[in-house]
């Protein structure tokens, strides 16, 4: 008999909860203590009296641990909502990093023609650096940062992914 290996899966999921301390805690804290990874995590308030947060996680396990680590998040009383984007179907994910890169001659003149291609603006330059803003997937941030760690890259920067889902309903 064979056995087939588990697959693990990148989930982006949106949970909206009390804005209010220690949740963000007590989230992280529910990954921590099951050894469930967070590669990506943003948090914003998003009502206009500032009551209610929007929390985008990105993790990645089997689809077993993609549907513990939601139900557990459900249980947590200030959580109003857990949606699994990825389960959901189409949605929209973007990212900002902000890129150091130093180098000279033509070092520089290719950092300059491989920001042009990415789209990735300049918005500090020096003689001997630039800072780059790049929007994008995550995919399209790691080929950026990829090909710019055999130019020069310094320091990066980045947001996490914020995510939406597609279609005219709200979460």
């Amino acid at each position: 008999m064979h056995i087939k290996p588990e697959t693990i899966e990148r989930h982006t999921l949106s949970v909206t909860v009390d804005n209010e301390a220690g949740v963000l805690a007590r989230i992280a804290g529910l990954f921590t203590a099951r050894g469930y990874n967070i590669e990506s995590l943003t948090v914003a308030d998003v009502t206009e009296d500032e009551t209610i947060s929007r929390i985008t996680i990105v993790t990645s396990g089997t689809p077993e641990v993609i549907d513990q680590v939601v139900a557990q998040l459900d249980r947590l009383v200030p959580v109003h909502r857990v949606t699994d984007l990825t389960e959901l179907g189409p949605h929209v994910e973007r990212e900002l990093a902000l890129v150091k890169v130093a180098g000279t001659g033509e070092h520089r003149i290719e950092a300059l023609r491989l920001a042009e291609v990415y789209r990735a603006h300049v918005i500090d330059a020096t003689t001997s650096s630039f800072i780059f803003e790049v929007t994008g997937g995550s995919e399209k941030i790691d080929k950026f940062l990829e090909l710019m760690r055999e130019i020069g890259l310094v320091e990066v920067a980045r947001t996490g992914v914020a995510a939406m889902a597609r279609g005219k309903e709200a979460l």
